[in-house]
């Protein structure tokens, strides 16, 4: 799973040009439907409202977003795989299409949806309470091995991305993958309510999720999990540095389409997505979120997933996940 932030650089760098060679002049006439398969408030919501506005004006038509929530993701994951490909639905395809199935949620893959251009990339965080005892990851995972299960983290539903960050760290570091106890949630900003409420004593979303709240000291950021430090929050450590494993791991954001979207539509949804992410509006969007701008198209998207996929399974498998 090291590699797998290795391989999201790499693919970022690629020329993300649209690839298809048609005729990309595609426009939608009527109002579109954006689905988010995760709650209001997290970053996958954020991103894709930003996206959804922006679209909005490039069309000249509503993109009205949807969240779509449960299953796990499985609800609003189908919702986009199996609506007409017409052009009318598009939505949030999020890394979790790379795992729901390897841990026996549903048969849905990667192959039933229509990649078009990449969001964002998102690396996991450690967060704590602010007044919590503990002042380092290293602190917190002492604990845990000195006494398995009598903690808990959140972040979102069970076997989840952020739930697989969490497993993974403790895993790399040859620990159980349960010793702290997982407990499920519908996304990073419950699971972050829950935290500051005292519910769970970890919570493991994206750090960019939870910046406002550390900078605003309601929460406390233990580490990320990446190799590089967080522009804006450059005192966090990163897990590459302070963990013998070197543990990293992100997620990812898409917008995609149903399986079989006609090339022309998904050659002019790539088109438009490649230019906002090019627009000082986007930019600032994402340094007010503490994130990159990643710029990918559908042909260098594809390409990702399937390698995404492959090295996902093969953490699910490890830590005793895979159905």
């Amino acid at each position: 799973m090291r590699s797998l932030v290795s391989l999201v650089a790499a693919a970022v760098a690629l020329a993300a040009t649209p690839a298809l060679a048609q005729d990309c002049d595609w426009t939608p006439e009527r109002a579109v439907t954006y689905v988010v398969p995760w709650g209001a408030g997290g970053g996958t919501d954020a991103n894709s409202r930003m996206l959804a506005s922006l679209l909005e004006k490039k069309f000249g038509v509503p993109f009205n977003v949807v969240n779509r929530t449960g299953g796990n993701g499985v609800t609003g994951h189908s919702a986009i795989a199996h609506a007409a490909p017409d052009g009318y639905t598009v939505g949030a395809v999020t890394v979790e299409i790379n795992t729901m199935h390897h841990v026996g949620l549903t048969d849905m893959t990667r192959e039933d949806i229509t990649p078009i251009a990449l969001v964002d990339i998102v690396p996991a965080s450690v967060l704590v309470k602010a007044d919590s005892e503990y002042e380092t990851l290293e602190d917190l995972l002492a604990a845990a091995k000195a006494n398995p299960g009598s903690l808990t983290a959140s972040g979102t539903s069970q076997g989840g991305i952020w739930h697989l960050a969490l497993a993974g760290l403790l895993n790399a570091e040859g620990m159980d993958p349960a010793a702290i106890r997982w407990i499920p949630s519908k996304g990073a900003a419950p699971a972050m309510q829950e935290l500051m409420a005292g519910g769970v004593d970890v919570a493991t979303p994206a750090l960019s999720e939870g910046k406002a709240l550390v900078e605003q000291g309601e929460l406390k950021a233990l580490a990320y999990m990446h190799t590089d430090r967080m522009k804006a929050l450059p005192d966090v450590p990163t897990t590459a540095e302070v963990l013998d494993s070197g543990w990293t791991l992100a997620a990812w954001i898409t917008i995609s389409g149903p399986g079989g979207l006609p090339d022309d539509i998904t050659c002019s949804y790539e088109k438009a997505v490649l230019e906002i992410v090019d627009t000082p509006e986007w930019a600032e969007f994402k340094a007010s979120r503490g994130a990159d701008v990643v710029k990918m198209g559908s042909d260098e998207l594809a390409a990702y997933m399937e390698k995404s996929d492959a090295a996902l399974g093969s953490t699910i498998q490890a830590i005793g996940l895979a159905k």
